[in-house]
């Protein structure tokens, strides 16, 4: 089998030019590659043959084009702009504003950094290293996240910063991070403060916000289609199998010149989204999906999950567990479903299915099993999250991920019922101590007993409370009896990076 290559190129925040992007693929197909894809950070991807690479090089060469090759030593710069107009109302943060910032980012960043709105959850927040997210109430302020090279430690800066700064002060943190690397990589006890103290933040325009940032609930919306907004259009496109036609994308790139479209957009969603059709054009665009065969309606099941970049057991894996969803017809609308097979890859995800090996043999890894993580609150942008279920082989895991589902929607309606019963006494206050949720786990396998969704599979009603089990109630996953349960505040479950 012919060995192969990745090489990836960076389009600022997600905005790609057609004509660059026609270009681009002309020179593809004189390489004989028939299929591209895009990244989580709203890359180009175009795996190919070894021996061919020296063809496309000449030709990325001869267009200008940067491009690495296996490596992502300059990790790509990604932003909410894709979603803006369509997903993002009620906001001061404009076409203008992300360009003005992109424009005025004069270096290479080595670190990944994110540029982001708060009025959405379609673009993750806090997966870069530098991460800027738009002041809700400030015009032209932005909040700063830093999250540690190769940690989930998240430090949120006391300061707002003005847009202009943002990519200047950007550029002095990657400096200071890379120039003190023991203290600020691959450490857990990294410091903000001692970060800051490096950096000459006098030179800045600064503002005080008076309190943190409040990031929004997660909420994925389905984005793909051609769907009406203002007086115009926006076609979102998705493919099962990741995989963009070269012909496909050439004929796109045509049509989006011939009716004046100047830019598309990648999503972290490995989309594509075109945004401005008229609707003299909504024929053309129609016989384009018509003519290429281009598939628009998937079932949200698939489209809400997050899988690794080049790495066919992830897909293969989201595969399957889409099929059992389906087939059990279980909503999952609201979540995002991660998976996640290699150790340091990094994963947006409400629910994180996370591989690992059983054993491993002269550097190979052997049987695999699964654990299924919640983030804090189900929001992805937490970053820490519990084990609700541990060690699971491949035949049980899509019945632990419909468990996990059934988990969110149970917190949902619970925080739903102790809001309706919230209500203001006038006459007296008095404070009101926070009910405490109590949840069951086998202290073998880490799976969990919650009442409030009981063990429909043996039996158990939801209500059910742990007191009222059987005797002969043993553990769904491992049959460990149920004395060996350990009951547990739903807040302690052993919180850890997802």
């Amino acid at each position: 089998m012919s060995q192969r290559v990745i090489i990836k190129i960076n389009f600022r925040g997600g905005i790609i030019s057609p004509g660059v992007l026609y270009n681009l693929l002309v020179a593809a197909t004189r390489a004989r590659i028939y299929y591209v894809s895009f990244g989580l950070r709203q890359q180009l991807l175009i795996n190919m043959p070894v021996e061919t690479v020296s063809i496309m090089a000449g030709e990325l060469k001869r267009l200008g084009i940067l491009y690495e090759t296996d490596s992502d030593e300059y990790p790509n710069i990604t932003s909410s702009y894709p979603a803006e107009e369509i997903f993002i109302h009620h906001t001061w943060l404009s076409e203008g504003v992300y360009k003005d910032i992109f424009d005025a980012i004069d270096y290479q960043p080595r670190l990944k950094i994110n540029i982001t709105d708060c009025n959405q959850s379609f673009t993750p927040m806090l997966t870069g290293n530098i991460n800027w997210v738009a002041s809700s109430s400030d015009q032209h302020f932005w909040h700063l996240f830093i999250r540690f090279p190769k940690t989930n430690k998240i430090f949120e800066w006391t300061e707002t910063v003005y847009t202009n700064d943002v990519p200047r002060l950007s550029k002095e943190i990657e400096i200071a991070i890379l120039e003190n690397a023991k203290d600020f990589f691959d450490n857990v006890n990294a410091k903000g403060e001692l970060l800051f103290q490096k950096i000459k933040t006098e030179k800045y325009i600064t503002k005080h916000p008076g309190k943190p940032a409040n990031l929004p609930s997660f909420n994925l919306p389905y984005y793909e289609g051609l769907n009406r907004y203002n007086d115009k259009y926006w076609l979102g496109i998705y493919r099962r199998d990741e995989l963009f036609s070269v012909a496909f994308l050439k004929d796109l790139c045509v049509l989006c010149l011939e009716t004046k479209i100047g830019q598309l957009c990648s999503t972290p969603w490995k989309s594509l989204i075109i945004k401005g059709i008229e609707e003299k054009d909504k024929l053309a665009w129609n016989r384009l999906l018509e003519k290429h065969l281009v598939n628009m309606r998937h079932a949200a099941n698939e489209l809400n999950f997050q899988v690794e970049e080049k790495c066919r057991d992830a897909l293969r894996l989201k595969h399957y567990l889409v099929k059992e969803l389906d087939e059990g017809d279980t909503r999952s609308f609201g979540l995002c479903i991660g998976i996640k097979t290699k150790r340091k890859s990094e994963i947006f995800s409400s629910i994180l299915i996370r591989r690992k090996p059983l054993l491993r043999f002269l550097g190979i890894d052997l049987f695999f099993v699964y654990d299924v993580l919640c983030a804090k609150d189900f929001n992805p942008n937490e970053r820490t999250g519990f084990v609700f279920s541990g060690n699971n082989p491949r035949f049980l895991l899509a019945e632990q991920l419909r468990q996990a589902i059934s988990s969110y929607y149970s917190s949902k309606e619970a925080h739903k019922t102790s809001l309706t019963k919230c209500e203001p006494n006038h006459e007296r206050e008095k404070k009101v101590e926070p009910v405490r949720k109590y949840v069951y786990q086998c202290k073998h396998c880490l799976s969990i007993y919650d009442p409030r969704i009981g063990d429909p599979e043996n039996g158990i009603c939801a209500d059910t409370s742990f007191e009222s089990l059987p005797d002969s109630y043993s553990c769904y996953l491992c049959e460990s009896p149920w004395s060996d349960f350990l009951q547990l505040e739903h807040a302690q479950l052993r919180l850890q990076s997802v």
